[in-house]
């Protein structure tokens, strides 16, 4: 549903935030949040009083959940910032300490930005074994001497919707994970951050750079890494943009999970008085259920078994829920304050290519510093990993205080969506 094309072309808008987080407790059960089934470890009854950033409590992630190239993993509660008027909420997430004994000062962290899993409570990244192609991708970053710290997002594992693409919440998810982690283990970890995060992820780290100076100014983040962008600018700055002609370009039961993940985390954590029963159609119900307690790949199942498309989920207009996505879902501009580079496979059929391609145009002309790189024939997938022979360069360089390379005055289009070869 969230349609980036159209989100360049919207106007922004911001609900007004508060930075410091007020007292806040477990808010009251939805039924359309996708809660449930989560362990204990994940539900905090007391008054939330501390401030945005603190460590509730940790404990030894399982083996199952780990990571190869982990001597340590926790699984974290944490408390950070509601985006919509700053009161505090609970966030989840985990914690990876490479082998051996960490050096004088701390390992410098990659604050870890996940992509889509789903919005139901047991789509939290910890309390699931991670991919193939994550596990890999972590674990080079594990055996580069950093510590992965990576947040669930609000929403996921912890009550309430879980804000899907949206970049201030997830955001500022990331943001406090790096404060909680350092508060939690100050002797193992070194105030020194890159946000990494790949698809829903590329933008929630985005979002981590566009924030870090307001909202978390203690924080030391020194820049960020993003593959397969899945976000937009309003404010482009008269950069040039290019018409998405690619964007979810894989089958229809794929854009009908999408579509689905989209009215429930993004929509309903926007406004969440919005009552389903209006608006899905009776095709559309088995996905909805799905979607409450299921992740991606078993939403797409249920898609594809009941031939479930994007535009048979709905039996009334959901335009004005679009333009509601437009104004919450767009970066005001694209003035991130940190270094960013890009990884964009010229295959990437899942979130296109031209809308990456816009991303960077625009940070570009807001005059960040972007190391762009695109990878031929590679998927939404295989440029994570494909990527890491530039990002580890860049991400040493920022950690060591030199200087990277912007890329910008090479920018060119991606040109039409490649054949993918993994």
């Amino acid at each position: 549903m969230l349609n980036v094309a159209d989100l360049c072309r919207g106007a922004a808008a911001l609900l007004v935030f508060t930075a410091n987080a007020q007292a806040g407790s477990v808010p009251p059960s939805d039924p359309w949040a996708g809660d449930g089934g989560a362990p204990g470890f994940y539900s905090w009854s007391d008054l939330l009083a501390s401030p945005p950033g603190t460590m509730l409590r940790h404990e030894p992630l399982p083996v199952a959940f780990s990571l190869p190239a982990a001597g340590r993993a926790e699984r974290i509660l944490y408390v950070s910032s509601d985006w919509k008027d700053g009161h505090a909420i609970t966030v989840s997430g985990a914690v990876y300490f490479p082998m051996g004994n960490a050096p004088p000062g701390g390992w410098p962290i990659v604050a870890w930005a996940h992509g889509t899993t789903g919005v139901a409570d047991v789509c939290a990244p910890s309390l699931r074994p991670h991919s193939t192609s994550d596990s890999a991708y972590l674990d080079a970053w594990l055996e580069q001497g950093y510590a992965v710290v990576a947040t669930d997002y609000p929403g996921l594992g912890t009550p309430g919707p879980h804000p899907y693409l949206l970049y201030r919440p997830e955001g500022l998810a990331v943001l406090d994970s790096i404060r909680a982690g350092l508060g939690a283990w100050p002797a193992l970890l070194k105030n020194q951050a890159v946000a990494v995060g790949q698809s829903q992820g590329a933008g929630a780290a985005l979002g981590a750079g566009y924030l870090s100076r307001s909202y978390a100014s203690g924080v030391n983040l020194v820049g960020v890494v993003a593959t397969g962008i899945v976000a937009a600018v309003a404010d482009v700055k008269g950069a040039p943009q290019l018409p998405q002609t690619d964007f979810y370009a894989d089958p229809d039961y794929y854009d009908a999970a999408f579509a689905m993940l989209h009215f429930l985390g993004t929509d309903r954590a926007i406004d969440p008085s919005i009552d389903p029963d209006k608006y899905v159609s009776k095709i559309g119900r088995p996905l909805l259920h799905s979607g409450l307690s299921a992740c991606m790949s078993d939403m797409v199942n249920v898609a594809k078994a009941g031939g479930v498309t994007a535009a048979s989920i709905y039996k009334k207009s959901v335009a004005a829920l679009d333009r509601m996505e437009t104004v919450h879902g767009s970066f005001p501009t694209a003035e991130i304050p940190v270094p960013v580079f890009v990884g964009t496979g010229l295959a990437d059929s899942a979130a296109g290519t031209t809308g990456q391609y816009n991303f960077v145009s625009a940070m570009c002309r807001a005059g960040v510093t972007v190391d762009w790189r695109y990878y031929p024939h590679a998927t939404h997938t295989s440029a994570v990993n494909r990527s890491l022979e530039h990002s580890k360069p860049f991400v040493a360089a920022l950690m060591a205080g030199r200087p990277v390379e912007s890329r910008c005055a090479a920018l060119v289009p991606p040109g039409p969506l490649q054949t993918p070869v993994e």
